[in-house]
């Protein structure tokens, strides 16, 4: 109990007061400080995998460059003056899309002339048709001469084939009508531009240059010592860096090409891949991941255990419930299954799902 003396009018009773309630909120703020020491943060829920040690082929990661597989300088079937340029350097556009319109007045103009010249043909036509019905009647009861027939039939054939003529003209002002709207052949993206509305463009000029990134080619050069141990058709593990660091896309060997470098001995190998999102553009790196004909045995992770940490990639072995972090080195991708080489061994479980936050030494706790 504490015995407090009043002293001065009460001064000396508030100042031991003071004293007594700051030891008091100290030794609360200590206890409940000592508390929080004792009782960490809750386990983390995390999903694991086991290390596995399999025999797989023999990788060998070499370097290429992307690049689209359709480029091309899309061209001017016509001449004329460009009246509208819709498009510019970046665009997508799809197929059909209009990338430039000529103008047409004059073709327009002759159009309506065309179109005009043939529906009086047509009723001409349409005259002499009736004409040599009449005729061809009395042809057939001798009523009239030879030649009077002759003429209405001669009349006839010479005007349909005026018919056919106009319909022609016509067509082939349609279709230069038609040419003069300059259309995108395949869908993509527009990399350069050649013209400018007001530019007068002549037939074959070029409009734009149009890339398909639907799918994309990269060509490696392979050394020959590995080259004869592809084939065409072969799969290939394509990690495109700038995208991802440990997502691979899976491509194909397209075409070993017959002669290599003398000076390097090496023989470019295409691979063709698809190109979701079109996230892939041309020009990136891309490291092929190529398989051989020989074997070895390797520890394999699944792919989503890997964590990358700047240049450095990591995986999280759970034991006794902690979460501690193992350097590792990538060798080889092999479909889901990444084969890596560090302080692990077959049977270590580590983390698949949740290791995106784990800190090294973090409780964890393992979901079915």
């Amino acid at each position: 109990m504490w015995h407090v003396r009043c002293r001065n009018g009460g001064k000396g009773y508030n100042i031991w007061a003071a004293v007594f309630i700051v030891l008091l909120v100290s030794s609360v703020a200590h206890a409940q400080s000592d508390g929080k020491k004792g009782h960490g943060p809750p386990p983390v829920p995390v999903r694991v995998a086991p290390v596995i040690q399999d025999t797989v082929s023999n990788q060998i990661i070499l370097v290429g460059t992307t690049e689209a597989i359709a480029r091309s300088t899309i061209a001017a079937e016509v001449s004329g003056l460009v009246e509208a340029f819709p498009v510019c350097e970046g665009d997508f556009v799809e197929k059909g899309d209009v990338l430039a319109r000529l103008r047409a007045t004059d073709l327009t103009l002759r159009l309506k002339a065309a179109v005009a010249a043939r529906e009086k043909v047509r009723a001409n036509l349409h005259f002499a048709e009736k004409e040599l019905a009449r005729y061809t009647k009395l042809k057939d009861t001798d009523s009239i001469a030879a030649r009077k027939y002759d003429e209405a039939l001669y009349q006839y054939q010479s005007l349909e084939q005026e018919f056919l003529r106009t319909e022609a003209e016509i067509m082939l002002l349609q279709d230069g009508i038609q040419k003069k709207t300059v259309v995108a052949p395949f869908a993509g993206f527009v990399a350069k531009e050649h013209t400018q509305v007001g530019e007068w463009m002549s037939v074959g000029g070029p409009v734009v240059t149009l890339v398909d990134l639907g799918h994309i080619r990269i060509t490696v050069d392979v050394p020959e010592q590995y080259a004869v141990q592809l084939l065409p058709k072969d799969p290939v593990q394509v990690l495109v860096t700038s995208i991802s660091s440990n997502e691979p896309f899976l491509g194909k060997i397209s075409a070993i090409l017959p002669e290599g470098d003398p000076d390097t001995r090496t023989f470019p190998v295409r691979v063709k891949l698809a190109n979701p999102g079109l996230k892939i553009r041309s020009g990136m790196e891309a490291r092929a991941s190529f398989n051989l004909h020989t074997k070895k045995n390797a520890l394999l992770v699944p792919k989503d255990a890997i964590v990358t940490a700047g240049t450095n990639r990591l995986v999280f072995v759970v034991a006794s419930g902690v979460a501690q972090p193992v350097h590792v080195q990538v060798i080889g991708y092999y479909d889901g299954n990444v084969a890596v080489e560090g302080a692990l061994k077959p049977g270590d479980h580590v983390v698949i799902r949740g290791n995106e936050r784990l800190q090294p030494g973090q409780p964890v706790q393992i979901l079915e």
